[in-house]
């Protein structure tokens, strides 16, 4: 490294050192949590002795959030009168003048009223950090302004309050609040999310169980997107780490994807290494191709994976052997987890040809893949496996 790229370096240490810091609790759809668990934050911060606000928390009337709000400080919001209707937002200035250690700001993608500071919230949370004062807010991913057209087209809904991508890119910290689809629904006919004479229609329209798939693998990538870009653009001293990475391939109805993802988990707990699960998308397994039952099973087997800590990755590829090895490559991956596959026909045995698991075993030159057998119980790893079976 130059003696400049360490000036700069150095620069960006102390510019982000003055700024507060931004954490995100992103969900895929209204009532899986976010703001639940950003108030939780908020009384765990509280209990360490931090100096703590509610700068802005919207209840949309649930009772669970509500008591949850209790007992933390709540900056007064300032009202707006607008076309004869009083509206209440964030008092930005009052926020400003109290300057807590941390401000709990719901909904960053909310359009203020006319005549703020500010036309969006999320303007409003960046006065805050550029202030010195730590922000936590949640975001639905549908709300960012690079997804718009890819949600329309799936869920056949305009989204009309949006942020840049690059809020959510300058975030420090950001946190997935998953929950099942069916649970998420179950959530909603209980009246905990909408009132009772919107849940009808809500089950119709948003919260049917094909769209919060779609929401749940649109976040999981997302999240993926946002950690690569990350990765790429750190300093070079930041982005030293060794070249032992854990990597599971998944495919999508891979019968032990789920024992996979838990060995691999514990691989990369005992080797105290980051670990990667990568589903490799052919052109036969665009979304637009694969049946709904099949495109379901991947989306629970990535959220599984997110689940059990995995940086959760889908790339697109033609050849899944050379894209598993350039994944590889290009995150320092050291030991590779694949499934045992099925046995070869004779009849291609004697063309000779190759299972996929072995055709990567030639190629994967330095690496260690640990091939497992389904449903068995996953301990040996060997570079070499047997052959004939894969």
């Amino acid at each position: 490294m130059t003696s400049d790229d360490k000036a700069l370096s150095f620069l960006r240490l102390i510019r982000r050192s003055q700024r507060g810091k931004l954490k995100i609790y992103l969900g895929y759809g209204p009532g899986v949590g976010k703001t639940w668990l950003m108030l939780a934050e908020g009384h765990r911060l509280k209990q360490e002795g931090v100096d703590v606000v509610v700068g802005l928390v919207e209840t949309h009337g649930r009772a669970e959030t509500a008591r949850q709000a209790e007992d933390l400080e709540v900056i007064p919001r300032r009202q707006i009168q607008y076309h004869g209707i009083m509206i209440e937002e964030m008092d930005l200035d009052a926020v400003l003048a109290r300057h807590p250690e941390v401000a709990l700001v719901d909904e960053l993608a909310h359009t203020n009223a006319p005549g703020g500071k500010n036309q969006k919230r999320y303007r409003d949370v960046q006065y805050l950090i550029d202030a010195g004062i730590n922000v936590i807010s949640t975001l639905n991913v549908q709300h960012l302004e690079s997804l718009y057209d890819t949600v329309e087209t799936l869920l056949g809904v305009k989204v009309h309050e949006r942020l840049p991508d690059s809020v959510l890119l300058d975030a420090d910290e950001i946190v997935n609040v998953d929950l099942a689809p069916q649970d998420l629904q179950q959530r909603l006919t209980e009246g905990k999310i909408y009132p009772k004479e919107r849940i009808s229609t809500a089950l119709e329209n948003f919260f049917k169980r094909t769209n919060l798939d779609e929401l749940r693998e649109l976040t999981l990538r997302e999240l993926a997107s946002q950690i690569d870009i990350k990765r790429r653009s750190a300093p070079k001293e930041e982005q030293r780490t060794a070249p032992d990475q854990v990597m599971v391939c998944l495919s999508s109805r891979g019968p032990n994807s789920a024992a996979l993802l838990r060995y691999g988990s514990r691989l990369a707990g005992r080797l105290n290494r980051d670990w990667y699960a990568v589903y490799i998308q052919t052109p036969q397994e665009a979304p637009t191709v694969i049946d709904a039952t099949t495109q379901r099973y991947l989306v629970d087997t990535l959220t599984l994976a997110n689940a059990l800590g995995a940086l959760v990755f889908t790339y697109k590829g033609e050849d899944i052997v050379d894209t598993i090895l350039h994944f590889a490559k290009e995150y320092r991956v050291g030991h590779i987890v694949i499934g045992r596959p099925s046995p070869l026909p004779f009849w291609k045995r004697w063309q000779g040809r190759k299972t996929l698991v072995e055709r990567l075993i030639l190629k994967a030159r330095g690496l260690t893949v640990v091939v497992a057998d389904p449903g068995t119980e996953l301990k040996g790893e060997s570079s070499h496996p047997d052959p004939e079976h894969g």
